[in-house]
């Protein structure tokens, strides 16, 4: 008997992310693109089979390793399947305020990047970002963790940087003083609710680098300033919640996108659902 060939599936969404225009999740079991250019970097990894494409001309083969593929904007490539189970891609079209065109050079030089800390830190980034509706309907992300996802952006930028120029990116950002951790700890108690972006927090705090002022919260207080925020959002939706508020109410009024969004981070924090804990003083 012979085996059906799983389907294509094709999942696409543009997060609310600065820098990210775009993320694209695919299974091909066939498929072969033409030679084609983007005005974006193409930062990929693979979740299964192998994929083979020309860049500038010239051939590559890429599988599921620790490589991260990136393909830098106005340079022709093109891309097809090479093995009967086809591949599994996940794909962020990156703008040029994450990466500046003046490094295409560097990345049609070396569109492979063995880099097993760099593959971890873009899946992470994945894993922030949501996953899409799916094939065959519209492509609506779940809600993206918007701070978490700008963080996880900042850290593989970051290593970008260091494979294309040799450090770590834009000499703009000052390194942080003392005390930065305390102003963005206080900037975030400020803004529970609204939140706040990692460009305008770095923006507000002297222009530190965002992976620095990340790194330096981390080690004042043990997690990073978008668990912390987080956190901060589930204790505001308890209060609420206490108050008597419903559960819908209260995760808008406490920062969160939706309830369920409320419910997902509410059930790791206490242990139970927001309704729950609401109607457990009412016995």
């Amino acid at each position: 008997m012979v085996g059906i060939r799983p389907r294509s599936t094709v999942s696409a969404w543009q997060p609310p992310v600065p820098g990210i225009a775009e993320v694209f999740h695919a299974r091909f079991t066939d498929h072969a693109y033409p030679a084609h250019v983007h005005d974006t970097w193409a930062l990929m990894i693979l979740d299964g089979g192998r994929v083979d494409f020309a860049l500038d001309r010239e051939r590559h083969g890429a599988g599921v390793s620790d490589s991260v593929v990136l393909l830098p904007p106005g340079v022709v490539h093109d891309g097809r399947t090479v093995t009967e189970a086809g591949f599994r891609k996940r794909v962020l079209y990156l703008d040029t305020s994450v990466l500046p065109e003046g490094l295409a050079g560097a990345a049609v030089d070396t569109p492979l990047l063995r880099d097993p800390a760099l593959r971890e830190r873009v899946h992470g980034l994945h894993l922030a970002l949501g996953s899409g509706a799916g094939a065959g309907a519209a492509a609506v992300a779940v809600p993206a963790e918007g701070f978490e996802a700008e963080s996880r952006l900042a850290f593989v930028q970051e290593r970008l940087w260091r494979w294309l120029a040799g450090r770590e990116g834009p000499a703009a950002y000052e390194a942080p003083g003392e005390g930065v951790a305390v102003r963005l700890r206080e900037l975030l108690d400020a803004r529970v609710a609204e939140g706040i972006t990692l460009q305008e927090a770095s923006a507000e705090l002297g222009h530190v680098h965002p992976t620095h002022l990340i790194r330096s919260f981390r080690r004042a207080y043990g997690l990073p300033p978008h668990a912390y925020l987080t956190g901060r959002r589930v204790d505001a939706a308890r209060r609420l919640l206490l108050a008597g508020m419903r559960p819908v109410e209260a995760a808008t009024a406490a920062g969160f996108y939706d309830q369920a969004h409320l419910a997902r981070h509410f059930g790791r924090h206490v242990g139970t659902s927001p309704a729950r804990f609401a109607r457990s003083g009412l016995a």
